[in-house]
């Protein structure tokens, strides 16, 4: 009777052991789902939120670039007015001036007018004016007056004068006839020639009295 016990008793714990047994196997095999799940929700988030990083620190160096190219769109290097409009008055060129002489209001006086063809430049003093006869050698030059010089600035486009002053003939007698003016401005070594038409009285000196130029930028302008 004892031994029978003892058998029952044994089986009662073999039991109770292989139940342990099963109900930690399923326990394992249920917390195996739910790990996996609880990874595959953080796994998802944490590239959720990975991409949405990416994509807006892409969007904030779009922006930047965009702000970039704003500024340099506000201050182009070749924009109007930001490199040209640079003005040279330095003295003026011969090759940039246009000459032009006409006879003044008075007997006796020449305008020469100097138009400025290039950027703009000053003068300041007298010219030189050589007066050559029709078909004679050599020429006649004119003196100075007493006149003060002053600094004056000719933009492109604009021109400046000088008079020259000379003794007109009225001798009644032939006299010297003079179809061109050769002017050299202030500061310069080369000249061009002026047509012109005078009548000078004859002399055989290379002066005439009275045959004199003003400095330019004086007399009516």
């Amino acid at each position: 009777m004892r031994a029978q016990k003892l058998t029952l008793a044994a089986l009662a714990l073999v039991a109770g052991l292989s139940l342990t047994a099963c109900q930690g196997d399923e326990d394992t095999n249920g917390s195996g789902p739910a790990a996996s799940q609880e990874a595959g929700g953080s796994g998802g988030s944490d590239a959720q939120d990975g991409s949405g990083g990416s994509g807006g620190s892409g969007g904030d160096k779009a922006g930047s670039g965009a702000e970039a190219d704003g500024d340099n769109a506000e201050a182009p290097d070749d924009a109007p007015g930001s490199g040209g409009g640079q003005i040279n008055t330095g003295p003026c060129k011969t090759a940039n001036l246009q000459f032009r002489a006409t006879h003044g209001m008075g007997e006796g006086n020449v305008l020469v007018s100097m138009k400025n063809t290039g950027d703009a430049c000053s003068l300041k003093g007298f010219p030189g004016v050589d007066l050559k006869a029709d078909g004679g050698p050599g020429g006649i030059s004119a003196e100075r007056s007493d006149l003060a010089a002053p600094s004056v600035v000719v933009k492109s486009g604009e021109e400046t004068r000088f008079t020259l002053h000379y003794p007109p003939n009225n001798s009644g007698g032939s006299g010297v006839k003079i179809d061109r003016l050769v002017v050299t401005p202030p500061n310069e070594t080369h000249s061009k020639t002026v047509m012109i038409g005078l009548d000078l009285p004859a002399t055989d000196d290379s002066t005439v009295e009275g045959l004199t130029v003003d400095p330019v930028g004086t007399g009516k302008q």
